[in-house]
């Protein structure tokens, strides 16, 4: 069933049997900036008829949110989770509970964002999105000090379009919103990045044509595709970043994260990929009941690279 949901009958969206629903809040003092021409109910729908209860993804979001999981025993860093929908959705579900819970496990203090989507007719556009991204960041840091969390170990791993939106975070250093408050102060910038099976190219072959289309319409110029390819905007100065894209991915090419490669080399940019031959699209953070083999790729690089 589709309902229309607020931030507080939203909240036991990810709640499993015998487990702490999630906390969830806002980003945003207020309503999030040029919603004035906004006007679609925010919707929270199943995927799947046959699938999880906790299987749900958001449509025409209104509130931007985190969710956050602090660990047990806190390794001093932070990571900001951004899932995934073809910028048509957001597929909070289909365990994000447990991709928060297992970075927590291993000490980080973990986000997962819920941000708007381009398809409404918000004023910034496409960078909406980038908004939520670029304002969930700066809240993380706001209060990184009190969580014991250092202000340069923070990092962001995207999945799919998620990916797309966690690599302009990270290689986008321009402001896209006017201040709200004191935590708008904090700078932009993370220590690493991680995009996984994510969209990259824009207007080429290769392009995920979904998550373009809602992005930037059916068939935007060349010059307004190429600003939005994050390849193109990796430069010396860009984080770390680790990539996960399987071969076989029949959603969002492989060419996706093998340009984002090309382009981290190019600027010399460290960066490690594990690109298997199969695993479609949508890893998980088990596999056969054990952590996937991603996971401890990626935790070896991450603690390489200070995150």
């Amino acid at each position: 069933m589709t309902a229309a949901l607020g931030i507080a009958t939203a909240l036991p969206a990810f709640a499993q049997p015998g487990s702490v629903p999630l906390s969830f809040r806002p980003i945003w003092p207020g309503a999030a900036p040029g919603g004035e021409k906004v006007t679609a109910p925010e919707q929270e729908i199943p995927r799947s008829p046959t699938g999880p209860r906790d299987d749900t993804a958001f449509l025409h979001v209104r509130t931007p949110t985190i969710a956050h999981i602090a660990p047990a025993r806190p390794n001093g860093a932070a990571i900001l989770l951004i899932p995934g929908g073809g910028y048509l959705r957001v597929a909070v579900g289909n365990g994000g509970r447990a991709l928060l819970q297992f970075f927590a496990d291993r000490g980080y203090h973990a986000y997962l964002l819920k941000y708007r989507l381009p398809g409404d007719p918000w004023a910034a556009g496409p960078d909406a999105p980038l908004q939520d991204a670029q304002r969930a960041l700066r809240l993380i840091k706001a209060e990184a000090k009190a969580n014991g969390v250092a202000t340069d170990r923070i990092g962001v791993m995207g999945f799919s379009a998620g990916g797309h939106l966690a690599a302009m975070l990270a290689y986008r250093q321009d402001e896209t919103y006017r201040a709200v408050d004191a935590a708008d102060a904090q700078p932009l910038g993370v220590r690493a990045a991680a995009l996984l099976y994510p969209v990259a190219l824009m207007g080429v072959a290769g392009t995920h044509r979904g998550s373009q289309e809602q992005l930037l319409g059916r068939d935007p110029a060349p010059d307004r595709a190429a600003r939005y390819r994050t390849d193109a905007r990796i430069g010396a100065a860009s984080p770390p970043t680790f990539i996960a894209h399987a071969i076989d991915d029949r959603v969002v090419s492989v060419d996706n994260g093998l340009a984002l490669l090309a382009a981290l080399r190019r600027a010399k940019v460290p960066a490690e990929a594990y690109l298997p031959e199969i695993g479609g699209h949508g890893f998980g953070v088990t596999l056969d009941g054990k952590p996937a083999p991603w996971t401890g790729l990626f935790l070896d690089w991450a603690r390489r690279h200070g995150l």
